[in-house]
């Protein structure tokens, strides 16, 4: 566990974001790993059926668990503040909440997969694939709830450590299944879903076992589920927000997935490949975020407001540097990393086409660690609705672009319509960034 209160903020923010890039990069890499097997031995149709279950899984995933990070600025303010009993509670509440709602949505999903590759206008020639793949995936989300309550609890106790070595285990099984099973044995996309559960199932074990046996400062214990109003109401103020932003983005993302789907299958094989250089690169660093939401709302709870604002400008400073590298590596990489996800033989209009969306989009990656920056400062205040307001704006912006410009100059649009909903966005986070400090005369 890391105490943030006291020490070096630039210290605590690298200690503590490094093991979450990581662990994103690895969580990153075996969704990655599902898509490069399935491109190379199955096809470009199995390529392009994961690329439209994706969207919906990841609506489904960061919708429930935002609730996770809502509930961890509580926790992490109980741990700032010492009170290890407010920490459990929480804790409890939210895991109970939580796989509720997730057996819940698992088993509508499962059951109008099928209605969901409808609605979003799947070409027939893979549609079936495509809701197999689907529905399977939709059972995971009971594991992968647990795994970030769980992880989101020992994070908020400054252990960032315990969740990368869960999700590196989970990765290298979930590989060594999809090369044994889809690249030596030709199983075929349904084995790919099936593995992808099995490591989420794999790396929610390891957290019980680790909270439970490991960790009995930060266990809940039986009194620590009873039923507490208050506390409830106070997870739903946090975390219903944090949820709603959180399922903002992959409506956006599913919006504009119905848009590439106009383009044929080459373009929906070419954008799930261009989608997992965008979350290798935008993923990370919403990690960097979320140490500042962690370092923000230790100290606020231990009441060491001279100590917020030097911790903002160190996240900040880290976004930049991890920027300026993304975007020398994305544009300088963009043909051989596309050309991970397809063999050979299929290769050429794919990689063409998703080469034209990097040499665009690599030169934005830079908005979006700003914007993370500064949302996980607001998160660490307790501004959970103005992290909302924030999402909503550039996400509205960026499908009504998407929208208008797509049709006219296909997949790179894509890429243009992000760098004009990131911007806006950041403008208007600077402003109340600005009036937020000045208010709590942070400086």
């Amino acid at each position: 566990m890391r105490d943030m209160t006291t020490g070096n903020p630039y210290t605590h923010l690298i200690k503590y974001a490094l093991p979450l890039l990581l662990g994103n990069w690895l969580q990153l890499a075996y969704n990655a790993i599902d898509s490069i097997i399935a491109g190379r031995f199955i096809g470009p149709e199995a390529l392009a059926a994961e690329g439209i279950a994706g969207p919906v899984m990841n609506l489904v995933i960061l919708g429930v668990s935002g609730m996770c990070i809502g509930s961890s600025v509580l926790m992490s303010e109980a741990f700032g503040a010492k009170d290890f009993d407010r920490f459990k509670s929480t804790l409890a509440t939210t895991l109970s909440l939580g796989v509720i709602s997730a057996i819940i949505i698992s088993t509508l999903g499962f059951s109008f997969s099928s209605l969901i590759t409808t609605l979003l206008k799947v070409p027939s020639q893979i549609k079936e694939i495509t809701t197999k793949y689907l529905a399977i995936t939709f059972l995971g989300t009971p594991f992968t709830f647990i795994y970030n309550t769980l992880a989101a609890g020992l994070k908020s106790a400054g252990d960032s450590k315990t969740p990368l070595k869960f999700l590196a285990f989970s990765a290298i099984l979930n590989a060594l299944l999809d090369i044994i099973f889809i690249g030596f044995l030709g199983f075929g996309i349904i084995c790919s879903a099936t593995t992808t559960v099995v490591a989420e199932a794999v790396s929610a074990l390891l957290a019980i076992y680790q909270v439970v046996i490991k960790e009995k400062a930060i266990c809940p214990s039986k009194e620590s589920f009873r039923y507490d109003k208050d506390r409830l109401k106070k997870i739903f103020s946090y975390g219903a927000p944090a949820a709603l932003q959180q399922a903002i983005q992959p409506i956006c993302k599913v919006l504009i997935q119905g848009q590439v789907n106009l383009l044929g299958v080459d373009s929906i094989a070419a954008y799930n490949a261009v989608t997992k250089v965008d979350d290798f690169a935008c993923i990370p660093e919403q990690g960097i975020g979320a140490a500042i939401s962690t370092y923000t709302a230790q100290n606020r709870g231990a009441k060491k407001k001279e100590r917020l604002f030097i911790g903002l400008k160190a996240g900040i400073a880290l976004e930049l540097c991890y920027g300026a590298i993304i975007i020398v590596v994305a544009y300088l990489l963009r043909k051989p990393i596309i050309s991970l996800f397809v063999s050979n033989t299929d290769s050429g209009n794919v990689v063409t086409i998703g080469a034209t969306y990097l040499s665009y989009m690599a030169f934005f990656y830079i908005l979006p660690g700003l914007t993370n920056g500064l949302q996980g400062f607001f998160r660490g205040m307790g501004k959970m609705k103005l992290s909302v307001v924030n999402t909503f704006i550039q996400a509205s912006i960026r499908t009504l672009m998407s929208f208008i410009l797509t049709p006219i100059y296909g997949i790179k649009a894509i890429a243009i319509s992000c760098a004009i909903g990131w911007t806006v966005m950041l403008i208007f986070m600077i402003i109340k960034c600005y009036f937020l400090c000045k208010k709590e005369n942070l400086s």
